[in-house]
């Protein structure tokens, strides 16, 4: 199974923040991001970057929320 790390962009340095994202939706200007056996995690922001060789995301955010 192939699953997203998802990674925030702060200023020239990137920080891991979630593991295991199966699923991504954009809704307007948050990034909504689902893991498997966990409730949906959402995002004020874009995503800046995908690499999919490594399973990683990158977003540029404006806040972060559980729900």
């Amino acid at each position: 199974m192939c699953q997203a790390k998802i990674w925030i962009k702060k200023g020239e340095t990137q920080e891991e923040i979630f593991r295991d994202i199966s699923h991504i939706e954009i809704q307007g200007e948050e990034v909504i991001l689902k893991a498997l056996f966990e409730e949906p995690k959402k995002l004020k922001g874009k995503i800046k970057e995908i690499d999919f060789l490594k399973g990683k995301v990158i977003l540029e955010v404006d806040e972060v929320s559980k729900s």
